[in-house]
């Protein structure tokens, strides 16, 4: 593991939200973070799929964490605007979103996420995002 992938697992640690949810940080590199949760019994919404605030809080936090990515050490970043789009209905055993980064920059970074619901190797995309992440001390 190298020191970037440690510095935004270290801080996914911290996040109890995450560890409420059963959220796990599976994959974390420059521009790009993927974090995955089971769509447990507790999450779902009155019709049986994933409740949309699942989707919407894995894929702020990948989202988010793909623009710590490419700041430098000791920053941190907060959500100032994130857009959903519910595509369908969240159904599977888990949700993945994939964060990236869109365009970096010093003042704002603009970055995406898409949400897919799984079950086995089935995957469907249940959601995409777009959303402004703002650089603040650490």
């Amino acid at each position: 593991m190298d020191d970037l992938e440690r510095r935004l697992r270290d801080s996914f640690a911290r996040q109890t939200m995450m560890e409420t949810l059963g959220a796990s940080m599976v994959e974390a590199a420059a521009g790009r973070v993927v974090i995955a949760a089971p769509v447990a019994a507790h999450l779902l919404q009155q019709q049986g799929s994933a409740h949309a605030g699942l989707a919407f809080a894995i894929g702020d936090s990948a989202a988010g964490y793909s623009a710590l990515s490419v700041l430098p050490t000791g920053a941190e970043v907060v959500t100032v605007e994130m857009k959903i789009n519910l595509l369908s209905p969240a159904v599977g055993d888990r949700l993945v979103a994939e964060g990236r980064v869109i365009r970096p920059g010093r003042r704002i970074v603009v970055v995406g996420a898409e949400v897919w619901a799984e079950t086995g190797t089935a995957r469907k995309h249940v959601a995409t995002m777009l959303g402004t992440m703002v650089p603040v001390e650490g």
